[in-house]
């Protein structure tokens, strides 16, 4: 609840102060009488909403007890994001699907990336965000970055070590990360297909810094995740 809070923060600041600076170079009708004033005050409040956003907290999750692998490998975190779907299949079909998918079959990957990460030219590197289509993106990712950490028979858990802005007096900082894809049968023929995504800051200065980049780019983020997770229910639902 905290998180979502944060981002909300953050988006509203950031469109109430772009609001604000758009009035103080052309006054905006809807803003009344004294639309530059009116624009000024919209602008301070919209960075301070932002600021506090930004700023709010990233307390500490602990597993009170491991029921999956992702729990087994990452029982303490900071930032976290779980989506799910309903998927008319069987597990070993709905894993096969996650380890077959391709960024093609995602749909807006290509676009969210680029904005997420913008690049022009041809490719430097094969990596996540830049992933081929014709190719299974969980390949992908293990040859750029991430490393496989424990899958079975309902679950494959992955996941990446990210070096962060140093402290002021040189110490290393990172965030370590941890996804999951973890199926669940329910009754009827259907499985639940769940995702979730766990980050842990190595310390104060790496969790604060860590936030600034979430919770800019949660939305977003969280938009792949889930149409990540529509790819894998075509695939697995496929005749």
């Amino acid at each position: 609840m905290l998180q979502l809070l944060a981002v909300l923060l953050v988006y509203a600041g950031g469109i109430a102060a772009l609001a604000g600076l758009v009035s103080l170079v052309k006054p905006l009708r809807f803003l009344g009488r004294h639309r530059r004033r009116s624009g000024a005050i919209a602008l301070g409040a919209g960075v301070a909403c932002a600021i506090v956003g930004f700023g709010l907290p990233a307390p500490l999750v602990r597993v009170a007890a491991a029921h999956t692998r992702l729990d087994a490998v990452m029982p303490v975190y900071h930032f976290h994001e779980v989506h799910e779907v309903r998927v008319k299949a069987p597990p070993p079909r709905i894993l096969e699907a996650v380890r077959g998918v391709t960024a093609g079959e995602i749909r807006l990957f290509r676009t969210l990336t680029w904005i997420r990460s913008p690049r022009l030219g041809a490719r430097a590197r094969e990596s996540i965000l830049d992933a081929p289509d014709d190719k299974p993106i969980l390949d992908v990712a293990l040859r750029s970055g991430f490393v496989e950490l424990g899958s079975d028979d309902r679950e494959v858990v992955f996941g990446s070590f990210l070096r962060l802005s140093p402290s002021a007096t040189g110490a290393p900082r990172h965030a370590r990360t941890a996804m999951n894809f973890l199926v669940e049968e329910e009754t009827g023929g259907w499985s639940r297909l769940s995702t979730e995504t766990r980050v842990l800051g190595s310390d104060d200065g790496a969790r604060r810094s860590f936030a600034l980049y979430w919770r800019t780019i949660y939305p977003g983020s969280a938009l792949i995740r889930r149409t990540w997770l529509q790819a894998v229910k075509r695939r697995a639902e496929a005749p």
